[in-house]
């Protein structure tokens, strides 16, 4: 009877741990030992937790102590590091890289210099080699997803696919002769097709972008207002950002602003996303939010342009959906939005004469769920949280520049670089590890670059034949 017991207590033992084996959960990758900063409701932050990846959504986000009850395909053993949502940089034109660190300080500089630069240069292959070394820029700086606006829109997002971020891309609608098109209704047909061409990708959201109010007609803005609702896409346009704008609209408008001109003639919508809102009043902010617009806030490019600083302290508070952005490479001119981090709590700071003004916990929210809020896409990306897409970095804690953390928010802020992101992760799929590019050829595309560069030099550059 005892030896029956025995061999029956054995077999029960056998089967539970074959059971607990079974048990473990498969994931396609496991991050451990990590800061998790989760940027969810609480801001929870997990000091030694851990992220599950299960294709390309968010499997897990825990303490830690559940290590064993996953099987990964894939480990990171983030010893230590920081880990979070990827970076979303709400407004660039990434394709300018090329032009990065022409005609810094030219007064009136985008009439005087960009736009003549860009009628002799831009074409669809310096569209694709520009926003190829950008996306490079960003990946390696965490970013993981930005908005863009240009021309040859198209263009972009083949190499957004190829290099596998995500990204919301705007083809540009101008009122007057550009490099895709010669007028706004030709820039519509032209955002139209983009739309069609791109409207279901899994990763790449279409969109309208009028490059401003004060460079198309109410009657262009109000077209892509009704089309933008018609395909469900965002619309993205420069409000509120110069003196010139401000003049022109008035004048069209009988004295408006800017922001109330736009929602007199039915503009302002959730779809649309605001890049810069400099020159905002109390009562604009409170359009913004009434229409629930989306606000990209640029802070190093509009201060270097001495525009001015926007009101980012008063539009949280309000409840405004902003985000940070960094503004194109002829702007800011780096576009890896942990670039901006510093000189967002800095300036602020020394605008309000308020120490406490725009704390680090902030900023690093404006960064991820802020800037998906921004978007209209805080239901998938932003933060670390089960059931949305696996867009994740990890930032190195050991270099010389973030010893000691003793608030990762503080350090993220205040001491990293770019160059501290050290792995990447779209889409649940690592596109940088160690700091080298998994997907794309990093050093072919920086040549590219170097040798569209020649061309610029000789034909703007030496010449000097751009600045009227």
């Amino acid at each position: 009877m005892f030896k029956k017991t025995l061999l029956a207590a054995s077999l029960a033992a056998v089967s539970l741990v074959g059971n607990t084996a079974m048990a473990a959960e498969k994931v396609d990758l496991l991050i451990k030992n990590a800061t998790v900063l989760t940027m969810n409701a609480d801001k929870t932050v997990y000091e030694n937790g851990l992220v599950a990846v299960k294709e390309n959504k968010i499997f897990a986000v825990t303490d830690g102590n559940d290590v064993n009850e996953y099987k990964a395909e894939k480990t990171i053993d983030a010893d230590g590091d920081i880990v979070m949502p990827g970076l979303i940089n709400t407004h660039t034109h990434v394709s300018m890289t090329v032009f990065r660190s022409l005609a810094d300080d030219v007064p009136d500089r985008l009439h005087r210099y960009i736009f003549p630069l860009e009628s002799k240069l831009v074409s669809r292959d310096m569209v694709r080699i520009g926003a190829q070394l950008g996306n490079v820029e960003m990946l390696k700086g965490g970013v993981t997803t930005y908005a863009d606006m240009y021309y040859f829109e198209d263009e972009v997002a083949k190499t957004v696919d190829e290099i596998g971020m995500r990204a919301v891309l705007g083809e540009t609608v101008i009122k007057f002769p550009v490099a895709d098109a010669a007028n706004a209704e030709e820039g519509i047909k032209y955002a139209v097709n983009f739309i069609e061409e791109y409207k279901d990708h899994p990763r790449i959201t279409p969109a309208f972008a009028p490059h401003a109010p004060y460079t198309n007609t109410t009657e262009t803005l109000q077209k892509i207002t009704e089309l933008s609702k018609k395909y469900d896409v965002p619309v993205m346009i420069h409000l509120a950002e110069s003196e010139r704008e401000n003049q022109v609209i008035a004048e069209r408008s009988g004295g408006k602003s800017p922001v109330e001109y736009m929602a007199d003639i039915g503009a302002l919508t959730p779809n649309l996303v605001g890049a810069h809102m400099i020159n905002v009043s109390d009562s604009d902010i409170e359009l913004l939010k009434k229409h629930d617009v989306g606000v990209a806030h640029n802070m190093s490019a509009n201060i270097k342009s001495a525009k001015g600083v926007a009101p980012a302290p008063k539009m949280l508070e309000e409840g405004v959906r902003i985000g940070l952005g960094t503004d194109g490479p002829m702007s800011g001119n780096t576009i890896s939005t942990i670039d901006e981090f510093n000189q967002v709590a800095k300036v602020h700071k020394l605008v309000s004469k308020d120490r406490a003004a725009m704390p680090p916990m902030q900023v690093i929210e404006m960064a991820t769920i802020g800037a998906a809020r921004a978007l209209h896409m805080e239901d998938t990306i932003g933060s670390l949280e089960m059931g949305k897409l696996a867009d994740i970095i990890v930032v190195d804690t050991t270099s010389p520049n973030m010893v000691p953390v003793y608030n990762p928010y503080s350090a993220l802020v205040y001491s990293a670089y770019a160059s501290n992101v050290k792995h990447t992760i779209v889409d649940g799929k690592i596109l940088m590890k160690d700091r080298e590019m998994l997907t794309v050829d990093e050093d072919a595309i920086r040549q590219e670059a170097l040798d569209f560069a020649d061309k610029v030099r000789k034909t703007v550059v030496e010449s000097g034949e751009v600045v009227q």
